[in-house]
C-alpha cells in the first residue's frame, strides 16, 4: 500500500495511485506568525480590524466572515491616494514567535505528508478586502495604473513573507487562497488577469519552487476553468476548490499531466443544515465516477479541512474511501 504523500504524486503524475487521495489528508497544514497579530472574527463578532486595517464582521446569521466595505470602514477611500491608506503590517517576527510553528513542521512525518504553508488571501482577494470588490473591479479599468502599483507592493509584501517561511519552516507544499470567480465565471477576463495578476503570481509561486516547495496548491472556489493555462504557467499543481460548473472530465482531458483538479464535490450541495449521509454518498459517487481516477481528487469545494456545518467533512471522506474499494 502506498503512503499518502506517494499515492499523492501517482495522482498527480499519472502514475499507479492504489487509492482516491481523500480531500485534505496529503497536507498538514501550517500557519506563521503573521496569525498572532492578524486577527479573525469569530461567530457573532462584529468590526474586528486586522494587522491591515481591514474592519471584518461574522454575524450570527451568516456562514463566514466579510470585510465591512461602508464608507467609514473600507480602507481604501480613494485608489489615486491608496499610498495612504495601505500599510502592509510588520513581518520580522521573532525566534519565539517562529518557535511553535516551527515544532509543527519539526513533528510532521515527511516521508508520509507535505509540510505545507499556509496563505490567505491571495493578490486579487487582498485587494478587493481593502477596496470593496465592486469598486476593485472599476479601478482595473478606470485606474490601472494605481492598481498595478497597488498589485505589485501586495507582491512585494507576499515574496518577503515567502521568503521568512522558506527560511523558518521549510515546507514541501504551499497552500495558497485567491477566489477569481463565482460559480459561472471570472470576475475579470483571462486578458485582464493576464495584464494584472499574473507577473506578480509567476515571482511569487517562482519564489516558493526555487525554494524548495514542491507542490503548489492553488483554492479558488469557482468556476476559473479559462484561467487552467495560466495555473500552469505559474506552477500551480492541484487546484483545489474546482467547482461541477467548470466541467472537471474536459478540463482533466485537456490539461491532465499538467494540473491536477481537486474538488468536484460543491460544497453548496452537500455542505447544508439537512445534510444527510444519503445525499453526500450520492454525490460523491457522481463526483468520483465522472472524473475518474488520474490528475483527479475528490474533495468539497472548501477552501481547508473542514466544512460549515458539522460532520459533513467526515462524511464524505467515509464515503470517498468506500467508492476508493470499487473503482481501484
Amino acid at each position: 500500500m502506498l503512503t499518502v504523500r506517494q499515492n499523492l504524486l501517482e495522482t498527480i503524475r499519472g502514475g499507479k495511485p492504489d487509492r482516491y487521495v481523500n480531500q485534505y489528508e496529503f497536507m498538514k497544514l501550517i500557519n506563521n506568525p503573521l496569525s498572532l497579530h492578524n486577527p479573525n472574527p469569530k461567530r457573532g463578532e462584529l468590526n474586528v480590524v486586522n494587522a491591515w486595517g481591514i474592519t471584518r464582521s461574522w454575524p450570527e446569521h451568516v456562514l463566514a466572515a466579510f470585510p465591512v466595505h461602508d464608507a467609514e470602514h473600507v480602507v481604501i477611500k480613494d485608489i489615486t491616494h491608496w499610498q495612504d491608506y495601505v500599510h502592509a503590517p510588520n513581518i520580522k517576527f521573532s525566534d519565539a514567535e517562529w518557535e511553535p510553528f516551527i515544532k509543527q513542521a519539526e513533528e510532521v512525518d515527511r516521508s508520509q505528508y507535505f509540510v505545507t504553508a499556509m496563505v490567505a488571501p491571495g493578490l486579487f482577494e487582498q485587494c478587493h478586502h481593502l477596496g470593496e470588490i465592486q469598486q476593485t473591479l472599476v479601478n482595473l479599468y478606470e485606474e490601472p495604473d494605481h492598481m498595478k502599483d497597488l498589485i505589485k507592493y501586495l507582491v512585494d509584501f507576499e515574496l518577503e513573507l515567502a521568503e521568512q517561511i522558506c527560511t523558518h519552516m521549510k515546507p514541501d507544499a504551499l497552500f495558497h487562497h485567491d477566489d477569481w470567480g463565482t460559480q459561472i465565471s471570472t470576475f475579470m477576463s483571462p486578458a485582464m488577469f493576464e495584464e494584472f495578476y499574473l507577473p506578480g503570481y509567476k515571482q511569487v509561486y517562482g519564489y516558493y519552487k526555487a525554494h524548495g516547495v514542491e507542490l503548489i496548491v492553488h483554492h479558488s472556489d469557482s468556476y476559473a476553468a479559462t484561467f487552467v493555462p495560466y495555473m500552469i504557467d505559474l506552477g500551480v499543481d492541484i487546484w483545489q476548490g474546482v467547482m461541477s460548473s467548470n466541467n472537471i472530465p474536459e478540463l482533466i482531458e485537456k490539461y491532465g499531466g499538467k494540473i491536477t483538479f481537486m474538488g468536484g464535490i460543491d460544497s453548496a450541495s452537500v455542505d447544508r443544515p439537512d445534510w444527510t449521509p444519503e445525499l453526500i454518498a450520492k454525490e460523491v459517487r457522481k463526483a468520483c465516477e465522472a472524473n475518474g481516477t488520474k490528475f483527479y481528487i475528490p474533495n468539497t469545494t472548501m477552501g481547508g479541512p473542514s466544512s460549515i456545518f458539522p460532520g459533513v467533512y467526515e462524511a464524505v471522506s467515509e464515503e470517498i474511501d468506500k467508492i476508493s474499494k470499487e473503482m481501484f
